[in-house]
């Protein structure tokens, strides 16, 4: 008689598993986080104000959102191996869509709804392939396989920079579009779990009997937990994008307004492997980890504004940069243990659909000036984000 696997095998093939992941999210998520690089050049090239070239990543950010079900009900009914390939294919098209410059128009449609789209078809199914293969050592095989959005976010930062200034903005977005075809490849290597636990939900659906459960909705848990994202990924970007020019507002030239965000994926990278090797030692459960790191977290954002010159900017970047990481160790897996692995996909699919809100009013909103002077609170848009915070600086000064 044939012995029968009775949960996730928590090794083996999964390691490859783990290392195909770990290069979807360099391909995808770090190409996100990479956007601010763009930011500066497109505002000057179309002669438009910061909040509207924001809409740019603030689309593609949406997109990786909002298409998250999708991805997830599509692995369902397919395969990750599938869904990745057809992501790999999307991301490809809206950046080399992109390089054609026909208009700011253009550019939400390709940068932001194709490649959006594309990066979710790629992140959704890897992630859930991850957590379909561990289930003891899931999340230090989490914190192993995101940390590729870090390493390939301390490369692609310069490397990106170096594009630019070498092939201009659209060169770079074709050669970006090129080097995101690897998806395909990374796509290919995740081999579906064996047939034979198909009547063993808990350990992969079966795309025969599984189907996308929007009844999860109906647990307060999961609202609850929507929620935070909601709010979390309103502030999730914002660092990422806004760093550069502060940092250039500041007097900082040349090369080292990216070097920043180079330290600050070295944090995240240290962030994301440390909390998940606290999470594997059980001493807390993730979501009161998640709690504690989140509250942090909000603390050295506040705090990061009072930084005048390249060495604050960088301490700042390196606290934040850590407690992000530990962040992301954790907001995945704990879908899990809010609604176990057989509903994770599903999920994981509407956690993602609603933490679309945040992430889709969270770049344009970082583009406002808001500052308070005693019980004044004065709220004003503005085209250039030096500008602004340079406005800010005097006024601190001035009191």
């Amino acid at each position: 008689m044939k012995s029968r696997r009775t949960g996730p095998p928590d090794g083996g093939y999964g390691w490859v598993v783990v290392a195909s992941a770990f290069f979807v999210m360099g391909l995808s998520a770090a190409v996100l986080k990479n956007f601010g690089h763009f930011f500066l050049d497109i505002q000057s090239h179309f002669g438009v104000l910061a909040s509207t070239t924001s809409w740019v990543t603030s689309a593609a950010i949406a997109m990786f959102h909002i298409g998250a079900p999708a991805a997830s009900a599509l692995t369902l009914r397919f395969s990750q191996r599938v869904v990745i390939v057809v992501g790999g294919l999307l991301c490809f098209l809206g950046m080399s869509l992109a390089s054609l410059d026909l208009s700011l128009p253009w550019l939400y449609l390709t940068m932001g709804f194709l490649e959006g789209s594309g990066i979710s078809f790629s992140w959704v199914p890897a992630m859930s392939m991850v957590n379909h293969y561990f289930a003891r050592w899931r999340p230090i095989a989490y914190a192993l396989a995101s940390s590729g959005e870090c390493v390939f976010s301390m490369i692609f930062s310069p490397v990106f920079k170096w594009l630019i200034e070498t092939y201009t903005w659209r060169g770079a977005l074709l050669i970006i579009g090129g080097l995101q075809l690897n998806l395909c490849v990374c796509g290919a290597l995740m081999r579906p779990l064996p047939a034979a636990a198909e009547d063993d939900a808990a350990a992969l659906p079966s795309g025969r009997k599984a189907v996308f459960q929007c009844s999860l909705l109906k647990k307060p848990e999961l609202l609850l937990y929507i929620l935070f994202a909601v709010f979390a990924a309103a502030g999730f970007f914002i660092p990422t994008l806004f760093l550069v020019p502060f940092a250039s507002s500041l007097g900082v030239e040349e090369y080292w307004p990216a070097f920043i965000l180079s330290v600050l994926a070295v944090a995240d990278l240290a962030g994301r492997l440390f909390c998940g090797w606290l999470a594997n030692m059980r001493l807390l459960r993730s979501l009161q980890l998640l709690a504690v790191v989140t509250t942090l977290t909000g603390m050295v954002l506040l705090l990061l504004p009072v930084g005048r010159n390249f060495w604050a900017i960088l301490g700042f970047a390196l606290l934040y940069g850590f407690l992000f990481g530990c962040m992301v160790a954790l907001h995945v897996t704990s879908i899990v243990d809010i609604v176990t692995l057989e509903g994770f996909d599903s999920g994981l699919g509407l956690f993602m659909l609603f933490r679309s809100i945040g992430g889709f009013i969270g770049p344009p909103a970082g583009d406002l000036e808001v500052f308070s002077v005693g019980a004044e609170l004065k709220v004003q848009r503005v085209g250039d984000p030096r500008r602004y915070i340079r406005k800010a600086l005097r006024l601190w000064d001035s009191k």
